[in-house]
């Protein structure tokens, strides 16, 4: 059954604040993340203690059966007094290629399953700050590799205008790495190739490649990507152009790719490969290569059309 026309709008109201709520606090440098919207507007932040002073999102390394201890900094930038609903959730990347939270009513099962608040709510007097405690306890059976979520304040508020509730969140990125063996594994999936040209063979055509890159392993992971399409041995090979880097899948995450590739001459066999290069961020920032991982097609004629078969 499809949700009724104002369900869709209390969802696109949630998905845009929850985007404020998942990245502001993380691209400002460790700057207060804002909601504002007339009388009401709030700030949130990480506390300054041994992890850090003025973080742009919580990071640990924590082994199964280990706990952490921080807390959330939240100022009333208004003119009323202002109480606000705090809790955890699971993070998961958009169509978008943007970090989103689960909403409260959706179950998370790990970062937000984990992250226990002080409270469950917190008021807050206008032009004065609350600081929000909260303890990550890492179940012992917990799978090791990278989990992420947030912690979140979130305010429910009635549109008279549109007849609807909306829940503006703002909150701050958890990522939590659980200790055991990481895994930096991508696949090339459901590799697809189109070919556009003529059989002459002084002519040119283009071919259209698609695959799903999905993160088989345990580390969220970017990606490096190259795509090109050749003749028998390797000859008269076409490259893709620069391909944009996918956004950080999650594990078990996916990600479409569709790449142009423009200048493929005929032959008797063509041939298409794609390779992907798991990129693997630490806390640092810094960025480390992993294993490839490559999907090849090859195409040859067959009844008047080009006929393509999969191999790794």
């Amino acid at each position: 059954m499809r949700p009724s026309v104002t369900r869709w709008k209390t969802l696109l109201r949630t998905t845009v604040l929850s985007l404020l709520a998942a990245v502001a606090a993380a691209g400002v440098g460790g700057g207060p993340a804002l909601a504002a919207d007339g009388n009401v507007a709030w700030t949130v932040r990480t506390a300054s203690n041994s992890y850090g002073e003025a973080r742009s999102s919580y990071s640990y390394n924590v082994n199964p059966g280990g706990t952490v201890e921080d807390a959330m900094v939240v100022a009333n930038r208004g003119p009323v007094p202002l109480t606000l609903a705090v809790y955890a959730a699971d993070g998961f990347t958009t169509d978008a290629g943007q970090l989103d939270l689960l909403t409260r009513d959706k179950k998370s099962v790990a970062v937000g399953a984990w992250v226990k608040p002080s409270a469950g709510s917190v008021v807050i007097q206008p032009g004065k700050t609350a600081q929000v405690p909260f303890t990550i306890a890492v179940p012992t059976n917990a799978t090791p590799g990278d989990h992420v979520g947030g912690i979140l304040t979130t305010l429910t508020q009635t549109d008279q205008a549109e007849g609807i509730n909306v829940d503006r969140r703002l909150g701050i990125r958890i990522t939590l790495r659980v200790g055991g063996e990481l895994k930096p594994t991508l696949a090339v999936e459901n590799f697809h190739v189109r070919y556009d040209g003529s059989a002459n063979p002084i002519g040119k055509g283009d071919a259209t490649v698609s695959y799903t890159i999905h993160n088989t392993g345990n580390a969220a992971l970017s990606a490096k990507q190259s795509v090109s399409v050749s003749g028998p041995f390797g000859v008269l090979r076409a490259r893709a152009g620069d391909i944009a880097a996918p956004p950080q899948l999650l594990p078990g995450e996916s990600w479409d790719v569709t790449v142009p590739v423009h200048g493929v001459a005929p032959a008797v066999r063509l041939a298409a490969t794609a390779t992907v290069t798991p990129l693997l961020t630490d806390a640092s920032g810094s960025t480390t290569r992993s294993s490839p991982s490559r999907r090849r097609h090859t195409a040859g004629p067959c009844r008047g059309r080009w006929c393509w078969r999969s191999s790794c």
